[in-house]
């Protein structure tokens, strides 16, 4: 794995003159909806919380230690790293030496659409810990340059080798009916369009002509969470666009639908494992700017 020690030396002088022994996250130019970012952590980095994207890493150097499904995890480096949606994990340093990783954040429907059938539910793998070349090389390869986004066709490229990479470890998903999927579809565009808003199960319902369990359980099988929390994340992430540039936190929480900066600090850590205002300090001390 030639390349993911290259990735390791590629980051790891920079970010320990940048930060001494402080943590450090860095952001790399956002790529077609998919988030990346780079982090130096000692001790516990993050407390526990959930995405509802595909997290999927590389451990560089040090010891990657979290709580997943009622274990103890410990990613070694050149270990790759796959968190489901919406399974609750905590992260951190596993030994005094500190850690380095790179990670990115994929939307669901994104694997979905590159997978080699779109009529099932998302793939999960079961262990989160990795020991796979082909996909620790996709992932290498998008994490290398964090300062570029991806091309357009590597962008497809990648996708394509995660997907198959995700299914080689992944068993037999469960299939759905065109119905639901047009159904999960509709109803993220409609939690999309209005997410700084109320939105009941009634209104979900009329807008995809199916009742609110079945589409509770179709939503989860596609996009790995509830519609509440789907609508939270959205609300979430222009809120963190908002900070970055340079809304204050509560005038942020209000224009993304939340009802106080408070009731955005809960919603952020349950979701990102730190309140907004730490990430803030660890995202804009460190932050890529793309120079157009």
């Amino acid at each position: 794995m030639d390349d993911v020690a290259e990735l390791a030396n590629a980051g790891s002088d920079r970010l320990e003159r940048s930060c001494s022994d402080a943590d450090v996250i860095r952001t790399g130019i956002e790529t077609g909806g998919i988030e990346r970012i780079e982090a130096m952590f000692s001790g516990n980095g993050f407390s526990p919380h959930r995405h509802d994207t595909y997290a999927l890493g590389l451990t560089l150097s040090g010891v990657q230690t979290f709580a997943y499904r009622g274990a103890s995890r410990f990613s070694m480096p050149g270990n790759v790293i796959v968190l489901h949606p919406d399974e609750l994990h905590d992260g951190g340093a596993g030994t005094e030496a500190g850690l380095h990783y790179r990670m990115m954040y994929i939307p669901p429907e994104y694997l979905r659409e590159a997978g080699a059938s779109r009529s099932t539910a998302l793939p999960f793998v079961a262990n989160p810990v990795l020991s796979d070349d082909r996909l620790a090389q996709a992932l290498a390869d998008a994490l290398m340059n964090l300062e570029q986004p991806l091309g357009d066709l590597a962008y497809a490229d990648l996708l394509t080798r995660i997907a198959d990479g995700l299914g080689r470890h992944a068993g037999a998903p469960a299939r759905l009916s065109p119905v639901a999927e047009r159904a999960v579809s509709e109803a993220c565009a409609y939690l999309r369009e209005n997410a700084t808003g109320t939105v009941l199960a009634e209104e979900l319902e009329t807008v995809t002509d199916i009742n609110r369990y079945t589409l509770a359980r179709q939503f989860r099988l596609v996009t790995g969470t509830s519609p509440h929390r789907y609508q939270v994340m959205r609300r979430l992430e222009q809120a963190k666009r908002q900070m970055l540039g340079g809304i204050p936190i509560a005038e942020a929480a209000i224009d993304a639908g939340f009802a106080d900066q408070s009731h955005l600090t809960r919603h952020f850590k349950a979701c990102f494992g730190m309140p907004p205002g730490r990430w803030l300090t660890l995202a804009t001390g460190h932050r890529i700017v793309h120079s157009h």
